[in-house]
This record gives structure tokens, C-alpha cells and sequence, in this order.
């Protein structure tokens, strides 16, 4: 197996809220990847006394425990898990029912010997090529789907869509969240590479329609995961008024990137 794993701070005097990991368990077979993309607070507030690096490096090494060790668990129990185990380490001092509590998207994706499964929360991406060079994106499209007039303000969107039917779900601190992610399984001979992404990185993609889901594999698997970074940093700075996209809250977010040949 070989990996190559990015993660770079939008900006560098704020603190990184992705999260990145690679997990081997001690038999040496398989393994897994897990991206986590923290959700910036509002600038009132969030209920909370931690930042959202605090929740993702929590979230992030409870998933990859669980993941590497928990192998009799589907990733929807391991997700459940997960953000139980977060959210018991600040129930008593923050305000866990606020809409904008620490939470984050996920990308996440585990194999064996005979097969690989995967599970996608929210706009986290995560892509897989099989043997014959076949990208298939595994994106959870619900926030994507809703109408901009939907998405007019933080107020609305918080009181009507997040975490909402209707809306989109993220891993905050309910952990029956787990049930709405996008989940499968694949045999493992139909999948020979893998990439999962934060919305930061797929901006190349989804953002500045510089090339499709296979040209962004390409790039990382030829030129490695920081190429696709640099691209996109490079694209944000020639659109400092953020024409391209009029929905791009930030000139530059948190981008991270992880590969996997298995």
C-alpha cells in the first residue's frame, strides 16, 4: 500500500479545522482513511468552549480507533460511536443542542482482504478508481441540491436546513446523524486506488471547473496530493474577489487531501 496525505491551513494565521488520517491495523491487512472537514462557527458563537480543532482531533482519533480495531462494526456504528464518545467529553460544559455546536463533514473508507466500504457525510468527497482507470465520486449531494435562495444567510440556514430533514446533516453531537450518511460496499478487487477530499481541495473540481472528477485523481496520483493543493491556492489567488463562484464564503479554505493505492 502507499499513501500521501496533505493538509494546509486556508490561512495561515488561523488554525487548521481538517482533520487527516491513515489507519493500519497490527495484522498488517487493509486499512483505512479518514478526512474530517470542521465547520467554522459563526463569529456570536457556537454554544461551546472548544474550537473546532478540539472537536475534530477528538472526533478524527476516535474514528480511526475505531475503524482499525472495531472490524465487526459497519462504519455507520463506528460513526455512531464516535460522535457519542466526542460529545460525552463536553456534554457538562457546552451547549450541545445549539445549531452551530463543534461539528464537521466526513469522508471515510476501510478495506480488507475481500472488500472496501465507505461512507461520505456531507460535501467531504471521496473518490475511488477501479482496475480499468473508472473514477466513481461517492458525494453526499444534499447541500449541493438546495436552492441558493435556501442558503441567503447563516440564521436561515441553521434554523431550516442544518442538521434538518429536508436540509443536510454533518457529525456534531447527535449521534443518529451516522444513519444519513452515504454508505456501500465494494469488493476489493474493483477498487485499486482511492482519494478522500475536503471541500477546500475539490474546489478544483467543484469550484473552478478545471477538469473533471478523473483529471483531479490524476493530478494527485501522478503529481502527489500537494500538486492539486498548490493548483487550487494558485486559482483562489488569481479570484481574490471570488467572481468565479459568487457562493465562496472564504478566498481560501482549509484543503486537504489523502491517498491510498491498495
Amino acid at each position: 500500500m502507499r499513501t500521501d496525505l496533505v493538509s494546509e491551513p486556508g490561512d495561515a494565521t488561523r488554525p487548521n479545522e481538517d482533520f487527516a488520517g491513515v489507519g493500519l491495523p497490527a495484522c498488517g491487512q487493509g486499512g483505512c482513511v479518514i478526512v474530517l472537514d470542521g465547520v467554522t462557527p459563526p463569529r456570536d458563537g457556537a454554544g461551546c468552549l472548544h474550537s473546532v480543532p478540539w472537536f475534530t482531533a477528538r472526533l478524527g482519533g476516535a474514528l480511526t480507533e475505531l475503524t482499525v480495531s472495531g472490524r465487526d462494526l459497519t462504519l455507520p456504528e463506528i460513526l455512531e460511536r464516535a460522535i457519542r464518545r466526542t460529545a460525552e467529553e463536553h456534554a457538562d460544559t457546552c451547549d450541545l443542542s445549539h445549531p452551530r455546536t463543534p461539528q464537521a463533514t466526513v469522508a471515510l473508507a476501510r478495506w480488507s482482504a475481500a472488500e472496501v466500504e465507505y461512507l461520505v457525510l456531507s460535501d467531504a468527497a471521496l473518490l475511488l478508481r477501479g482496475p480499468d482507470g473508472t473514477v466513481t465520486p461517492v458525494l453526499d449531494d444534499r447541500l449541493a441540491r438546495l436552492p441558493r435562495s435556501a442558503l441567503v444567510s447563516d440564521a436561515l440556514v441553521d434554523a431550516r436546513l442544518r442538521n434538518k430533514e429536508g436540509g443536510f446533516f454533518t457529525a456534531a453531537a447527535d449521534p443518529a446523524v451516522a444513519a444519513r450518511a452515504v454508505t456501500g460496499v465494494l469488493p476489493r478487487r474493483e477498487v485499486r486506488e482511492l482519494a478522500a477530499l475536503t471541500d477546500g481541495a475539490t474546489r478544483w473540481t467543484e469550484m473552478f471547473r478545471e477538469g473533471d472528477w478523473t483529471a483531479l485523481f490524476d493530478v494527485v496520483a501522478k503529481e502527489g496530493a500537494r500538486s492539486l493543493v498548490e493548483r487550487v491556492r494558485e486559482l483562489e489567488a488569481a479570484d481574490r474577489e471570488r467572481r468565479a463562484f459568487l457562493g465562496r464564503g472564504k478566498t481560501h479554505d482549509d484543503a486537504t487531501v489523502v491517498y491510498a493505492r491498495l
